[in-house]
């Protein structure tokens, strides 16, 4: 057996690793955003470049996000139709069903999504670039390549993911309206009633927070994945789930984290 072999069966050696590696991983993740960040607020992407970028990410996305919003908006009205009617509540399912939606699932399950479309595809595209030496081909000519091709799919993610959140939380609640008037038997005026009687401007402003927040997480996380693609094709696949997972489970961190500081934040209007 080789030294290196041996140092790496060697288990104060592979504690190391397994210490220093996330530490690692998670400090240049944090240099990545900030140098985002920086020339996003120091210098506009091109014109071109930039509207490219927004039909990608928009655009592409609508039909997607449509089908989303409409079965979520479906399904809440079937899971919560069968609770409500034990308890003879069922005139309050509009409230139940869009509430659940702007504030928790719709930003949720639609920023899932997006990470699933627009992430991987990033990461596939970056990592693409990585692996044919594009992104080293721009160092070489004097430009940045964060300014030239993260910046722009930093803004588009940003910008649009709210307002595909909007459209998939519109459609969700057409949807589960339409679901409830015409299968489950609920009055409509009902439906709708309770509907603008429970739900506030916050709720709806805190929906679409959450989904700033989940837009450039996508981004910073797909760019990043993308810039440090391995060589070879299995190098950007494994990029691209990278990008996947890492997201998911960052959307899930950022909704609970906008979730205790929203209770907080209902605490205080409640009692000022």
């Amino acid at each position: 057996m080789s030294i290196v072999q041996e140092q790496r069966w060697n288990p104060i050696v592979w504690l190391g690793e397994l210490v220093i590696a996330p530490v690692s991983v998670v400090g240049d993740f944090a240099l990545f955003a900030l140098l985002t960040l920086r020339w996003t607020f120091s210098r506009w992407p091109r014109g071109n470049v930039l509207w490219t970028n927004l039909y990608q990410i928009g655009v592409l996305s609508l039909p997607v996000v449509m089908v989303t919003g409409g079965f979520i908006g479906m399904v809440l009205a079937v899971q919560s139709f069968d609770q409500l009617r034990v308890m003879h509540m069922e005139s309050r399912l509009g409230s139940v069903v869009n509430m659940t939606l702007v504030k928790e699932l719709g930003p949720v399950l639609a920023a899932t999504m997006l990470a699933g479309r627009v992430g991987s595809a990033i990461a596939a595209e970056l990592g693409t670039m990585r692996v044919t030496e594009q992104i080293d081909a721009l160092e070489a000519l004097g430009a940045d390549p964060i300014q030239y091709l993260v910046v722009p799919r930093f803004l588009g993610c940003v910008l649009l993911i709210p307002m595909l959140t909007i459209i998939a939380d519109s459609v969700g609640m057409l949807c589960g309206w339409i679901f409830s008037a015409t299968i489950l038997g609920i009055n409509s005026y009902y439906y709708w009633y309770h509907t603008y009687a429970y739900i506030s401007l916050l709720d709806v402003y805190s929906g679409i927070l959450k989904s700033i927040s989940f837009g450039a997480a996508i981004a910073l996380v797909s760019c990043h994945r993308g810039f440090h693609a391995k060589a070879g094709a299995q190098g950007v696949g494994t990029a691209a789930t990278q990008t996947f997972v890492f997201s998911f489970v960052l959307i899930l961190f950022l909704d609970f984290l906008a979730g205790v500081i929203l209770s907080q934040v209902y605490i205080w209007l409640d009692s000022a």
